[in-house]
């Protein structure tokens, strides 16, 4: 065999055993990687490498190598899996910088981490002032994480006593012209009821790149011609709906929070006037669903 093909042969058999190993050692960021996992992905891609441009007989060695690395940090992994200190040993441990407002130079030298680094760490979370960080602390990867004190974290609905109502997460119904059954089962959708607002647009699965069905029933559609514009057909009943019952909360909540007789009726009345369109409305939605 000619040096070139051999080369050749042996560069597509070491992609495909790195292939194999990376899905056997399994998804990580590169910014997740710990000390161990980055000294092992730099060593298993030296190791690759060497084999196909070995010209010796003995190149098979680099498999035997290669093998036993991986063999070694599997084991690593299930050790840490099994044993905190294991994980201490080979993550290490996280570090805390910062403490009721406080910064820690101990630590800061203990993690080699300048004064500088360390506020450029924290401008990166949109933190400009160290007193209004409440903790900090470095995670085995490196980044900084951040709790803010509590007068300048996001105000949250809970906070204003509002309820909020539960949401599913978008499910996409057309991927590459074809219909994504399981997803339009799991989110209740018909066939029908697709073809019925595709219908509106003139359009056929076929014509459609990729549609998408929120929990309000309004669905996002793009089309394969980049000259088309965006299409959206969004489900108005149940966008009303939502709304509505939303208002009927509030309208609840003030009545029973309202000290005043009068101003408690109004609140009742107009709560009640609202049940009243919701129920109106639902039959009309469900016959559209």
């Amino acid at each position: 065999m000619q040096d070139w093909a051999e080369v050749a042969i042996r560069t597509l058999m070491a992609v495909a055993i790195l292939f194999l190993i990376t899905k056997i050692l399994g998804k990580r960021q590169v910014s997740q990687l710990s000390l161990f996992e980055y000294i092992t992905g730099i060593t298993i891609g030296n190791l690759a490498a060497t084999i196909p441009m070995e010209r010796e007989s003995t190149w098979y060695l680099g498999l035997i190598a290669l093998s036993v690395w991986v063999l070694t940090t599997l084991g690593i992994e299930y050790l840490q899996i099994k044993s905190k200190k294991i994980r201490d040993i080979t993550d290490g441990r996280t570090t805390i910088l910062i403490k009721d407002g406080k910064i820690l130079e101990d630590n800061l030298r203990k993690e080699r981490l300048t004064l500088d680094e360390l506020m450029e760490q924290l401008r990166s979370k949109n933190v400009f002032k160290v007193s209004d960080v409440e903790f900090a602390l470095m995670e085995t990867s490196g980044e900084v994480n951040v709790l803010l004190t509590k007068d300048k974290q996001p105000v949250t609905l809970k906070d204003l006593n509002m309820q909020q109502l539960p949401e599913k997460e978008p499910t996409a119904v057309i991927m590459d012209g074809q219909l994504m059954e399981q997803q339009m089962a799991y989110m209740g959708i018909t066939q029908q009821w697709l073809d019925a607002k595709l219908k509106e647009k003139s359009l056929t699965v076929k014509d459609v790149f990729f549609a998408q069905v929120d929990p309000q029933g309004e669905l996002y559609i793009d089309q394969y011609s980049d000259n088309v514009q965006l299409n959206k057909v969004q489900d108005s009943n149940q966008t009303v709906l939502t709304l509505l019952e939303q208002c009927t909360t509030e309208l609840q909540k003030l009545a029973s929070g309202s000290s005043e007789q009068q101003r408690k009726q109004l609140y009742e009345q107009c709560s009640q006037s609202l049940k009243e369109a919701i129920q109106e409305m639902k039959p009309v939605n469900t016959s559209k669903s």
